[in-house]
């Protein structure tokens, strides 16, 4: 008994990533840090000083992503918070809003901030509230040219249709885990098996604290 309470912790995750959030302060960045499952009590969802913190974990082909969310202020003196929290970032989301042609006008000025102090990240470029798609100012081509151009993943998102929410943070960590070299320890080219197949399904459709239950009950 005594050796099992001085064992460490098992960790609840395989990987952990830390990614950043900018754009205006307008465009809906924490509306889209809602929608994720708070993933740690010890690190609840806070906001204050111009930034605000979330943790929540992903399954990513099988594997518990835990991620650090960092949504910095879009209002320009919090820029040094940008230059604070980039250091040891591993991927940046950059938002706009579809209804707002200024916000997508000034990304160049947020794209410089990031590639001055964390070059090289993965980028996915987040175009928010396609619910209000009737009021767009930002066509969704101009958007994916811009993406292209600057090598950026491309998704258009609604937090009140919790719609692309989850798929532009599973893009976003598939391209870190790819860029440091992490992706391979598990990812493989083999032709599946139907029972592998359904199992990926199910573990898919199947919430992070679900699949932890199910191994307590095994």
């Amino acid at each position: 008994m005594a050796e099992e309470t001085g064992r460490p912790p098992q960790k609840q995750y395989d990987y952990l990533l830390k990614f950043l959030l900018v754009g205006d302060s307008d465009v809906g960045k924490q509306e889209i840090l809602s929608e994720l499952d708070d993933g740690a009590s010890e690190s609840p969802f806070c906001s204050g000083s111009g930034k605000s913190y979330k943790t929540t974990t992903i399954l990513l082909d099988g594997k518990r992503v835990k991620l650090q969310l960092w949504d910095t202020s879009g209002q320009g003196r919090f820029c040094t918070i940008i230059r604070s929290y980039s250091r040891g970032a591993q991927g940046v989301l950059l938002v706009y809003d579809i209804t707002n042609r200024w916000s997508f006008d000034g990304l160049d000025r947020w794209l410089k901030e990031v590639e001055e102090h964390a070059p090289g990240v993965p980028k996915v470029l987040v175009g928010n509230r396609l619910h209000l798609a009737f009021k767009r100012k930002v066509g969704e081509r101009d958007a994916q040219m811009y993406a292209k151009k600057h090598r950026m993943a491309f998704f258009e998102v609604s937090p009140l249709c919790n719609f692309n929410i989850l798929e532009s943070f599973c893009e976003l960590s598939r391209m870190a885990l790819q860029r440091n070299g992490m992706e391979r320890l598990w990812r493989s080219n083999k032709v599946l098996s139907l029972q592998e197949l359904c199992c990926r399904a199910i573990v898919a459709r199947t919430t992070v604290y679900s699949i932890e239950l199910l191994f307590n009950l095994i």
